[in-house]
């Protein structure tokens, strides 16, 4: 294992366009998050700040780290590189509420002459209230999910870097949309939390369980592409699919449902509450 991350570390290099903007995202949150909290115009902790900064940085291990030099030789790597990307790194991000540290943390004339005049777009207004809707959310990140992984769509992506950066973008851009609707950071318009949100969260976990299930249970190389590729961590072909499956499988079932307990609660605390305030009444 010693000589397999030695050879991963040696072919590796460092991708300077990600790392540039990934730098550049976290001083302009920085900024916003120190000018705002000097000004105490907003309560963002020093939780938010790490929960954003990690968003960043899991995005820059998926795509720009020695990790992404194994995506197209090991199945098991591909898809920790998709479970980040989706699950992971935007839920982050936005628990970090970005948008008020970011527009503080820019240049004023920026955000006043082209970003402004983008939050006043009265269709883009619309948009973002069409991506607020579970239904619609739940679509488009189960759409980008199963598209990527048909074995056409993902025998593409192996063969071309432009596809492979789209269905890496693709997949950060389902995230977000994703978690959106369940952490409902500034701007979202959604007023309170809904029972809907659960069963919108246990719906997600459908199409996962039935990739990763297949991935596991299937006794054929679903991706012919890794045939020829080098065994790692001693793992055949046939036992990085199913390792690939099953670290799916997991991943998705905690990732979704740690939130929907927490959310579980409070609407079960908020329930109580209104309960005892009908009983004082």
């Amino acid at each position: 294992m010693t000589l397999e991350i030695r050879a991963m570390t040696e072919s590796w290099s460092l991708p300077v366009p990600l790392t540039i903007a990934s730098v550049l995202a976290v001083l302009a949150y920085l900024r916003g998050w120190f000018r705002l909290n000097i000004a105490r115009k907003t309560d963002l902790t020093v939780r938010r700040l790490v929960s954003f900064v990690f968003g960043v940085l899991l995005i820059w291990i998926a795509a720009g780290s020695p990790l992404s030099v194994l995506d197209e030789e090991s199945l098991t790597v591909h898809m920790i590189q998709h479970l980040l990307l989706m699950t992971a790194a935007p839920g982050l991000i936005l628990l970090g509420a970005p948008v008020m540290p970011i527009l503080h943390g820019l240049p004023s004339w920026f955000v006043r002459t082209i970003l402004g005049r983008l939050f006043r777009n009265l269709q883009l207004q619309g948009i973002n209230r069409v991506f607020e809707r579970l239904p619609v959310c739940w679509v488009v990140a189960t759409a980008a999910l199963i598209l990527w992984h048909i074995p056409s769509m993902f025998a593409l992506g192996q063969k071309s870097e432009t596809c492979h950066m789209v269905e890496h973008g693709s997949f950060l851009i389902g995230g977000f949309i994703f978690w959106r609707p369940v952490i409902q950071p500034w701007p979202s318009h959604r007023a309170s939390l809904e029972w809907s949100v659960l069963l919108y969260l246990f719906l997600a976990t459908l199409p996962c369980d039935i990739l990763s299930g297949f991935l596991v249970f299937s006794e054929r190389v679903v991706y012919p592409a890794y045939l020829g590729t080098p065994h790692h961590f001693g793992m055949s072909v046939l036992e990085d699919q199913e390792c690939a499956g099953a670290l799916m499988w997991t991943w998705v079932t905690i990732l979704y449902l740690l939130p929907a307990a927490i959310l579980t609660t409070r609407l079960l605390g908020r329930q109580t509450e209104r309960a005892d305030g009908y009983v004082q009444s």
